[in-house]
């Protein structure tokens, strides 16, 4: 076994149960672990089974006790479950002090968009370790245990199902591909949300064919989150295009970037938005809330992107972008505005200076 460690201040390095062994009874072992001091408090617990060449397949835990032998602080959970290697081969566990409430265990859903992975599954690895604000959940196997499988000429898409403590707001997922044999994978984009809620959905876009095999064995990728679908915005977005029977060909997707001045009282904290303006069409208001580089948009110097899906508008010829006047010193020195069409790689600026 090897268990990681999680506090508010980081994570401990993988430690192996190994040659920890202090004592040992037929159905309880005891192990003295001594983790470093600034972990911070801890909040979970993630177990696995190291190798999976191990003539252990699958381990049943009953019950895990956790005391800190400086202050006496113990913690007590049942948990009954099996740890098998057929399925990602983790368990996680929320821990809970005294006056301390404790993260909940969450259900994600993990679609993969992708072409060809699944007749390639057989020769290769393939593992995905999602990040929040709450931490991350190590690496798990995306193919060891497939559900909802579908797949066309072309494409294809499955579900992965990982339980692990709540992570937050999603950030970021590192993929890890591994193969011996030489054989190629395109991913296109991944969607993750909680079993349990409709909402939110976050993207990743990918677009990427992966190549491994002898010369190159290993590939990792680090995917940015690329937009979040979930808000009432975006449901309204999304059932405009419903409405209208909308095919991929029928939505626009575009990057903005937004230029905030560097000139003293530059930033503003009030809520932007933004209308696109094309020859075919106009967007819906759309509300810059939620930029792929910073938690606080908008302030003195800095550049905000945006990714956002619409309906086809045709060339942009045109915006409209304000804000609702809230928050202290609400004023804004706009510097410009670039919008790029992902469908034509077409780029617009439209510069404000003011």
């Amino acid at each position: 076994m090897v268990m990681f460690f999680y506090g508010n201040k980081g994570k401990s390095n993988p430690v192996s149960m190994e040659s920890r062994v202090e004592h040992q009874t037929k159905n309880q072992i005891t192990y003295d672990i001594h983790l470093p001091s600034d972990l911070g408090m801890l909040y979970k617990v993630r177990l696995g089974l190291q190798s999976l060449e191990n003539s252990i397949s699958q381990l049943s835990l009953h019950h895990f006790k956790i005391q800190n032998t400086s202050t006496l602080d113990t913690f007590i959970l049942t948990i009954n479950k099996t740890l098998s290697l057929n399925g990602d081969g983790w368990i996680e566990f929320p821990i809970q002090w005294p006056l301390k409430e404790a993260l909940s265990v969450v259900t994600y859903h993990l679609t993969v968009f992708s072409r060809n992975i699944l007749s390639e599954r057989n020769s290769m690895h393939m593992t995905a370790c999602i990040y929040g604000t709450h931490g991350d959940t190590g690496d798990r196997s995306l193919l060891r245990s497939l559900q909802n499988v579908q797949h066309g000429e072309e494409n294809e898409l499955f579900l992965v199902i990982v339980d692990a403590v709540e992570l937050g707001e999603l950030d970021k997922i590192v993929l890890l591909i591994s193969s011996k044999t030489d054989c190629k994978l395109h991913i296109k984009k991944l969607h993750v949300k909680e079993a349990s809620k409709e909402h939110p959905t976050y993207i990743f876009e990918v677009n990427e064919e992966f190549s491994v095999g002898a010369n190159k064995p290993k590939i990792q990728r680090e995917i940015p989150r690329s937009f979040v679908r979930g808000d009432k915005q975006n449901n309204d977005i999304d059932n405009n295009l419903n409405e209208e029977g909308s095919q991929a060909g029928n939505v626009s997707e575009y990057t903005i970037k937004v230029y905030t001045g560097d000139k003293r009282g530059a930033g503003t904290d009030a809520n932007v938005h933004i209308i696109l303006y094309g020859n075919e069409d106009k967007s819906e208001v759309i509300h810059l809330s939620q930029p792929l580089e910073h938690q606080n948009p908008f302030e003195r110097g800095k550049v905000d992107t945006f990714k956002i899906k619409t309906k086809k508008l045709g060339s942009l010829h045109s915006i409209e972008i304000g804000h609702d006047g809230k928050g202290f010193a609400s004023g804004w020195f706009l510097e410009k505005v670039e919008i790029t069409d992902a469908a034509t790689n077409s780029v617009y600026c439209f510069n404000c200076k003011r």
